[in-house]
């Protein structure tokens, strides 16, 4: 018996209160003051604001409902500290932070938020290539130095140009829909096509070396998975038309690093707009669990040569990052939980 159980014999008194025992990780000050409005009284909440558990604490071996963000591996390791774990909620879409395969030999249910801002990330990644066409960074930095001169800030426009989308869930389409505001032509590869909407929008489907060939901006909008893992490779970059602008708001782990920083060297990508990494915040390298732990060596560091590349618009994983997308990830969060414990699960992954 753990040091954080009472015994039957106990009296009432010494005994804890009942109530949901829920651990939420990875939680910023204004965001738990928000959730704390949003549980239940009848939960016991607790909130740490880091990725770090303490899986030696008895109030691990406690938790039934283990609440986290991308940040935090729930490996195998670490649901053996966790006994009583009935519940993993991600306050994310992605779920290739969570080991799967455990949870279900345990048989604790995994829920997550599939739709909590396709318009905010979509409407990132469009902030990524206009920041890329109109060389907006290296525009500012001039002008904050006096200098007005337009010489050598010469940008490039989006009518006429053809967008590649590898995926059409919803934030692809959402991108597809911006993208025909702008009179660009979109293109889109997914395993899973969705005829249908590609021609409600007028959007054609074609395969995923065509794509590379005809794509003059390449936007990445799928899962990690182990089929997904380094989608984006040498063989793919030695495929793709020469000079594309490759844009990523979905997971750094997509793209092998190497590869993608010797096809800028050569030319053959001509920008890159980045929102994600393979390594974030000092985590382990980004794969999808079952993948190997392949990954790069190298976290969000400033000394990242990704980050320090002249035709590399970075920024630290914040497509999701706007009010009404981050109330409605807490809000969708309790929900979930609320509907598991009243026995009606939803958004549950299988």
């Amino acid at each position: 018996m753990s040091s954080g159980s009472v015994s039957p014999e106990a009296p009432a008194a010494a005994r804890p209160p009942t109530g949901l025992r829920v651990l939420f990780i990875d939680v910023a000050a204004e965001d738990q003051v928000a959730l704390e409005t949003l549980c239940p009284g009848s939960w016991r909440p607790r909130f740490l604001p880091d990725t770090q558990i303490d899986a030696d604490g008895s109030a691990a071996a406690l938790v039934e409902v283990l609440c986290v963000f991308i940040h935090t591996p729930v490996t195998r390791e670490l649901l053996r500290h966790m006994p009583a774990l009935r519940l993993v909620a991600t306050r994310s879409a992605g779920v290739d932070h969570i080991d799967l395969d455990a949870c279900r030999e345990r048989d604790i249910a995994v829920v997550h938020v599939p739709d909590y801002g396709a318009a905010t990330v979509a409407e990132h990644s469009f902030t990524l290539l206009l920041g890329l066409a109109r060389r907006l960074c290296e525009a500012r930095g001039r002008a904050l130095q006096g200098s007005f001169s337009y010489r050598g800030l010469t940008g490039f426009e989006l009518e006429g140009k053809v967008l590649g989308l590898v995926g059409f869930g919803r934030i692809g389409t959402h991108v597809a829909r911006i993208a025909q505001g702008f009179g660009m032509k979109v293109l889109t590869f997914d395993p899973r096509p969705r005829p249908q909407a590609t021609i409600a929008l007028g959007i054609d489907f074609v395969g995923w070396s065509e794509l590379l060939e005809r794509s003059d901006v390449l936007s990445l909008h799928v899962p990690l998975s182990p089929d997904t893992h380094h989608l984006l490779d040498d063989d793919a970059f030695a495929r793709i038309k020469p000079g594309v602008v490759l844009l990523n708001t979905a997971r750094g782990g997509l793209i092998d690093e190497e590869a993608l920083l010797r096809a800028l060297d050569r030319g053959t990508v001509s920008a890159a707009g980045l929102d994600v990494l393979e390594r974030e915040d000092g985590a382990a390298p980004e794969a999808p669990m079952g993948c190997g732990g392949l990954g790069c060596d190298r976290g969000w560091e400033s000394s990242h040569p990704l980050l320090r590349h002249p035709r590399v618009l970075a920024t630290p994983h914040v497509g999701f990052n706007t009010r009404e997308a981050v109330a409605r990830i807490l809000r969708e969060t309790v929900d979930n939980i609320s509907a598991w414990r009243a026995g009606q699960p939803r958004h549950r992954v299988d």
